[in-house]
């Protein structure tokens, strides 16, 4: 089905001064990039990991709650499988969800043995805890809820262990501007911009027989996100631009436990992790009735979307921008030992989890679809490869289910990293010659960035609408007309991704005429027609016409 959405080959940007080359280029530094890298390290000649800032500064370092597993032996594979597509809403891809819990307890397995020291508990096994829609305790996690940071703390101290071999360097404060493709849209490097220590050094090409993308998510498309600041959409823009097929874009997960910090807060906002009403902690509104009573059967720890869904519901009716949820009664010792990172954060902003109700409200928190990857992380590119939050797997379907992001990475980059170095051996990934850029560029300036956000924030954000959203869309479109005049440079290379990214969510948010997962829609509130279960997928074709298809999913047993 046509569109009348375009978007242009490249961004505005200068010829590169300078060339790299490696067997493979892996562009991000969280748990999907450092794993990919490493395990390539051990089999192929040459790896180039770039990372936009610092390689501590990914998404990874942010999650709080933990990674999920089947590693208790009352627990197993097909009940983690079970709760993952009843997450899903009935658009997973089971054959991707089958792989992720049966090869997830064995990849932990291997994180522990590399360094990572989870929490343990009084016979020295990992402690596992429970989250919202998961109906068993297999969330482990480390220094109560800095999971995400010992995690990629492991994984640097294993690459740095390896910096000195030849066979893999690390280029940090390099931004990804596009792909690079040969005559037949092969992809064979990427355009990348290197900040020096405080110059700019210019655009450079790095030239690969593959690339792997892992540079996280798009949160920074909406006024308030969980998200780092570096999560600004980059490998899904240029991917876009380069002709990947992506899928759904549109399911986009807020979380419904964000600190609300008053009106006008934008940017990264503190979240609470999952793991609090895991243990215990509830919801309520401003006359302290515990509103997710009845919702639904798992009550506080309901999947993602729904509990979201409700606090908006209980906002509509009392008039107010926020909720509050309830920690008092776990006391001051547990909250502190088993939560301290949040802890100390409510309180440097005013608020103590054991004396305070606080305040929350749902924010961007994931990105459920993105570059469209088969079993083994390729895209519909021949020599472009996705893994983590930018790609879209199929196992989160509508709406992820918590601590399934991590192992999600993990396993995922082991696969593309074996079937990397299974067809580099057999030949199949020559190194070839990348085409020129063409004049079909575009560039918004930096300034534009705030109304590109707080026009996906009204338009397409944590409930839709089609008049909200065609609104969205003109507004966008109104935008990328002025997109001419931009002075080249991250910020606005940047801004201009945010703005192809929120096209195309907005357009496949206009599509779905349903309400699924992390996907709202105000004018169609209910999930009742079967025909929408299936995935939404888009292409810029060459002419940059994005067009979109529709494939159905079989129908999931989610009783």
């Amino acid at each position: 089905m046509a569109t009348e959405l375009t978007v242009p080959r490249w961004l505005v940007a200068g010829e590169p001064g300078w060339t790299a080359s490696a067997d493979v280029v892996v562009v991000g530094s969280g748990i999907a990039g450092l794993t990919t890298a490493l395990r390539l390290r051990q089999r192929v000649d040459r790896v180039l990991l770039v990372t936009k800032t610092v390689l501590n500064e990914g998404s990874t370092q942010w999650a709080q709650g933990g990674i999920a597993a089947a590693l208790d032996p009352a627990d197993s594979p097909e009940e983690h499988l079970h709760d993952t597509l009843v997450a899903g809403c009935g658009v997973c891809d089971v054959p991707a969800v089958t792989a992720l819990v049966n090869e997830g307890p064995e990849r932990v397995r291997e994180l522990v043995a590399l360094g990572a020291e989870f929490d343990l508990d009084d016979e020295g096994e990992l402690k596992l805890t429970r989250e919202g829609g998961h109906h068993r305790d297999r969330i482990a996690h480390a220094g109560g809820d800095a999971t995400g940071k010992e995690i990629s703390r492991a994984l640097i101290a294993a690459l740095h262990a390896v910096q000195d071999d030849p066979g893999i360097e690390v280029i940090e404060h390099a931004l990804v501007v596009d792909l690079l493709q040969d005559a037949r849209d092969r992809v064979c490097g990427v355009t990348l911009h290197v900040i020096g220590e405080g110059q700019m050094d210019g655009v450079g090409a790095a030239l690969a027989r593959a690339v792997v993308l892992a540079t996280g998510g798009l949160g920074q498309v909406y006024s308030a996100t969980t998200n780092p600041s570096v999560a600004t959409g980059d490998g899904l823009g240029a991917a876009l631009r380069a002709g990947a097929v992506l899928a759904d874009v549109e399911f986009v997960q807020f979380h419904p436990t964000v600190l609300w910090l008053g009106e006008g807060s934008s940017g990264q906002q503190p979240l609470i992790s999952e793991a609090v009403r895991g243990e215990g902690a509830f919801l309520v509104d401003r006359d302290g009735v515990r509103f997710m009573q009845g919702r639904h059967p798992l009550a506080d720890l309901a999947p993602r979307d729904v509990v979201s869904r409700a606090i908006v519901d209980r906002m509509h009716q009392t008039g107010d921008n926020h909720v509050f949820l309830d920690a008092r009664h776990l006391g001051r010792e547990f909250l502190e030992a088993r939560f301290p990172s949040i802890v100390a954060r409510c309180r440097e902003l005013g608020f103590d989890p054991v004396t305070d109700l606080l305040p929350v409200a749902p924010a961007q928190h994931y990105a459920s679809g993105g570059v469209r990857t088969d079993l083994v992380g390729r895209t519909s590119l021949d020599g472009l490869y996705a893994c983590g939050e930018v790609s879209c797997t199929g196992v989160h379907g509508a709406n992820r289910l918590a601590s399934n992001s991590l192992l999600e990475g993990l396993v995922f980059a082991h696969r593309i990293a074996d079937d990397i170095s299974a067809r580099l051996a057999e030949g199949q990934l020559p190194q070839v010659d990348p085409v020129r850029p063409t004049a079909d560029t575009a560039l918004l300036d930096a300034s534009a960035r705030v109304q590109v956000q707080a026009t996906m924030t009204t338009g397409s954000g944590a409930v839709r609408s089609a008049d909200s959203l065609a609104a969205a869309a003109a507004a966008l479109v109104e935008l990328a007309a002025a997109a001419t005049s931009g002075e080249p440079g991250p910020l606005s290379w940047e801004t201009t991704n945010l703005l192809h990214v929120g096209q195309v969510l907005t357009l496949a948010a206009a599509l779905r005429e349903e309400t699924r997962g992390g996907h709202v829609r105000s004018d169609f509130p209910e999930q009742v027609d079967p025909s929408w279960r299936g995935h939404t997928q888009l292409v810029r074709g060459v002419d940059g016409a994005v067009t979109t298809t529709f494939v159905p999913v079989p129908e999931q047993d989610l009783a």
